[in-house]
C-alpha cells in the first residue's frame, strides 16, 4: 500500500488504454494510436490521474464523450471506458469490465463517485422515508465500488464495522461479495498476477467501515489547513480549483453591461511540489512559504532574463519554451534550467492567487476566530466570549458560519440547552439571517443518538495562538495578514482517527470493542466481535459511509506520520464541504 492507490489505479488505467496488456513500446518507440471514448463517470475517474499529455504519450489522439455527436473514424482502434448502463450499451456493442469504479484523488485518498453522488449521499441514507428497496440499492452501489477498489488493490481485507448502522449493512454485503468471488475459482479476480504483486503479500489490510453519524461536528468545522480551507471556501472539485478574478475597478459607462469576471482554473496535482509539501500545513505557514518561494525566485529572476535573451525568447511564450525543451539534447544547459525556473514561477503565481483568495475569506469572515472558538467547544475548554455574542456579532462570519458554529456547540454538548436557552439562540440565529432547518434535523438526530450512545469526545487540546501574524509578513509581502491569528495546530485525534487507532493497534476500548469482525477468506461468516488476528495491522483503509471531508483525511495523515512503517488510505462515499453538508442537513430538517 506504500505505493498508494493512486499508482495502482493509474497502472490499471494505463493497462486498459493499452488494450488490457501491460504497456510495451513497439519497435519504432511509438505507442499504438487510438481514440478514447468515455462517459461522465469515466471522465471523473481519469481526470485526477492522467493529464492530456500523458494520454497522448499513451497513444490517445482524441478523447470524446460517449454521447457527444461525432463522425466515424475508420480503421482506428478505440477504447470505451463507460458504466455498463443500458443506455451506454445501446450506444456501443461490447463492454470489458475494468473494476475501476472509484475516483482516486490522492495517493492515500479515494471517493466513490462524483456523477449522481446524491444517490449515495448522507441525505439519501438518512431520509426518514427511505424504503428498504431504496436502501438496498444505495448499499449495493457503495459495495460495488468498494469491490472495484479491492480488486485494483489486489487484496482481501479484514473488515471491522460498528453495529446497527449503514456501515454494518455495507460490511455484510461486501463480505458476501468478496467471499463469493473467492469461491468462484475460475472467475476469481483475486488470483494470479493481481494478488501478491502489491505490498500485501505478507499481511492483509484492515478495512474500518464507519458511519458518518458517529461524528457530525467535524464536517461542519471551520478549518485551518491549506487543502481543507481551499475545499471549504473555494470551488475545489476533483483536484481542480476555480477562481473568479477581479477585473480591475475602472468604472464602466452608465447603462453598459457590468464586466464579466475572469474565471481561472488551476490543477493542484501530485506534480505540484509546493502543494504536496504544504496542503496539510496551517494557513499562516503556507502564506510564509509562498513568500519565501517568491523571494528565492526573484533572486533568480535576473538569471531567467539572461537565459531568455540568450535564447531569443521574449515574454512568456510557453509554446516556444516547450519546443526548445523537447530538443534539450541539441541545446545548451541554459535551456534545461529555464523551463525549471519558469515552472517554479508558474507554481508561485498559482499559489499566490489561491492563497490570496483563501485569505480574503479568512479576513472577511473572521475564520480564524471561528476555528479557534469551535476547537475550544469541541475540546470542552473555557470560552472567552459567549456563544450568543459570537452569533450576534454582525462583523463575524456569514449566516452559514454562525449556523455551523451553533450546530457544533449543539452536537458537542453533553446536555442539550434548555428550551428557554434554545429559543434565545434560535432568535439570535434568525436575526443573523440563518435558516434553522439544519437545526431541526440535528435535534432529532441528537435525541435518537442519545438513546444509542454517549456524545463523541474530541480530545482536550486547543490551538495555541502565537500572537497576530504581522510578525510573519513584512511590508514587502504579497499577503497582508494583519489581524489574522497565527494559530498553531496541536495533533488531536478526531473520532474516526481514534476508532482506527483502536482497531489497527488492537487496543481494547469500549468505543470499538463490539465492532463486528469479518474475514471473507474464512469458509463461514460469523457474527463475532472477537478478532482472530491479534497482531496490530500495518496497513488500513478507513471508509466513511455517508460522506467524508479533508479535515478527517488530514487528521489521519498526521496520525500515521508518527507510526513508522504503517500506511493508511481514506475513502468516503462522497466528499463534501460544510456548505454542501449543511444543505443536506437542511433538506432533512425541512418539514
Amino acid at each position: 500500500m506504500a505505493a498508494g492507490i493512486r499508482e495502482k489505479q493509474t497502472v490499471a488505467l494505463k493497462r486498459m488504454l493499452n488494450f488490457n496488456v501491460p504497456p510495451v513500446k513497439n519497435s519504432t518507440g511509438e505507442p499504438v494510436w487510438k481514440v478514447l471514448i468515455y462517459d461522465r463517470f469515466g471522465q471523473d475517474i481519469i481526470s485526477p490521474l492522467l493529464s492530456v499529455k500523458e494520454l497522448r504519450d499513451m497513444g490517445i489522439t482524441l478523447h470524446l464523450l460517449l454521447h457527444s455527436d461525432r463522425d466515424a473514424i475508420p480503421d482506428v482502434p478505440a477504447v470505451y471506458f463507460v458504466m455498463p448502463t443500458e443506455e451506454n450499451i445501446d450506444r456501443m456493442c461490447q463492454v470489458f469490465d475494468q473494476y475501476l469504479n472509484f475516483i482516486t484523488l490522492e495517493d492515500d485518498m479515494f471517493v466513490l463517485c462524483n456523477q449522481n453522488k446524491e444517490l449515495v449521499s448522507y441525505r439519501a441514507i438518512n431520509r426518514p422515508d427511505v424504503t428498504d428497496t431504496e436502501m438496498e440499492t444505495i448499499m449495493d452501489t457503495i459495495v460495488d465500488s468498494l469491490f472495484c477498489f479491492f480488486v485494483t488493490l489486489g487484496a482481501i481485507p479484514i473488515i471491522r464495522c460498528s453495529r446497527g448502522t449503514a456501515a454494518e449493512m455495507v460490511a455484510v454485503k461486501l463480505d458476501k461479495k468478496l467471499r463469493e468471488n473467492l469461491r468462484d475459482a475460475r472467475n476469481s479476480l483475486f488470483t494470479g498476477d493481481t494478488l501478491g504483486a502489491g505490498q500485501f503479500s505478507f499481511q492483509r489490510p484492515l478495512l474500518v467501515l464507519v458511519d458518518r453519524n458517529i461524528d457530525l461536528a467535524t464536517p461542519l468545522h471551520h478549518t485551518w489547513t491549506y487543502q481543507a480551507l481551499v475545499h471549504d471556501v473555494l470551488d475545489f472539485h476533483l483536484n481542480r480549483v476555480n477562481l473568479e478574478e477581479a477585473t480591475g475597478t475602472e468604472s464602466s459607462p452608465a447603462g453598459a453591461r457590468p464586466k464579466k469576471k475572469n474565471k481561472k482554473s488551476y490543477d493542484l496535482t501530485v506534480s505540484d511540489k509546493f502543494w504536496q509539501k504544504h496542503k496539510g500545513s496551517p494557513f499562516p505557514e503556507v502564506a510564509e512559504s509562498v513568500q519565501q518561494e517568491l523571494e528565492s525566485y526573484r533572486a533568480q529572476e535576473d538569471e531567467v532574463k539572461r537565459l531568455k535573451s540568450i535564447m531569443g525568447i521574449e515574454g512568456e511564450d510557453e509554446g516556444a519554451i516547450s519546443m526548445l525543451s523537447d530538443n534539450t539534447a541539441k541545446l545548451t544547459s541554459a535551456v534545461s534550467s529555464l523551463p525549471e525556473l519558469l515552472e517554479k514561477k508558474r507554481l508561485i503565481d498559482l499559489h499566490t492567487n489561491v492563497a490570496t483568495a483563501v485569505l480574503e475569506h479568512i479576513k472577511s469572515r473572521k475564520l480564524d476566530v471561528y476555528f479557534e472558538y469551535e476547537e475550544k467547544i469541541m475540546s470542552k475548554s473555557t470560552l472567552d466570549k459567549s456563544l450568543l455574542d459570537m452569533i450576534s456579532d454582525p462583523d463575524a462570519g456569514t449566516p452559514e458560519d454562525k449556523m455551523r458554529l451553533f450546530l457544533i456547540y449543539y452536537i458537542s454538548s453533553a446536555q442539550a440547552p434548555s428550551e428557554i436557552d434554545l429559543e434565545q439562540y434560535k432568535k439570535a440565529l434568525m436575526d443573523a439571517g440563518c435558516n434553522l432547518a439544519p437545526l431541526s434535523y440535528i435535534k432529532q438526530w441528537k435525541a435518537f443518538t442519545k438513546m444509542a450512545s454517549a456524545p463523541t469526545s474530541y480530545g482536550n487540546t486547543t490551538p495555541k495562538p502565537l500572537g497576530l501574524l504581522s510578525r510573519v509578513m513584512n511590508t514587502g509581502s504579497q499577503f497582508v495578514m494583519e489581524g489574522v491569528k497565527n494559530l498553531v495546530l496541536k495533533q488531536q485525534n478526531l473520532p474516526v482517527t481514534r476508532i482506527l487507532d483502536n482497531l489497527m493497534e488492537m487496543k481494547s476500548n469500549p468505543e470499538t470493542d463490539d465492532y463486528r469482525y469479518f474475514d471473507p477468506k474464512m469458509l463461514r461468516g460469523s457474527d463475532s466481535s472477537v478478532p482472530r488476528n491479534k497482531n496490530p495491522f500495518q496497513e488500513a483503509i478507513v471508509f466513511v459511509v455517508g460522506g467524508g471531508n479533508y479535515i478527517e483525511y488530514q487528521n489521519l495523515i498526521d496520525y500515521i506520520k508518527g507510526k513508522q512503517g504503517k500506511h493508511i488510505l481514506y475513502g468516503c462515499s462522497e466528499l463534501f464541504n460544510a456548505t454542501q453538508f449543511i444543505k443536506q442537513l437542511s433538506q432533512l430538517g425541512q418539514k
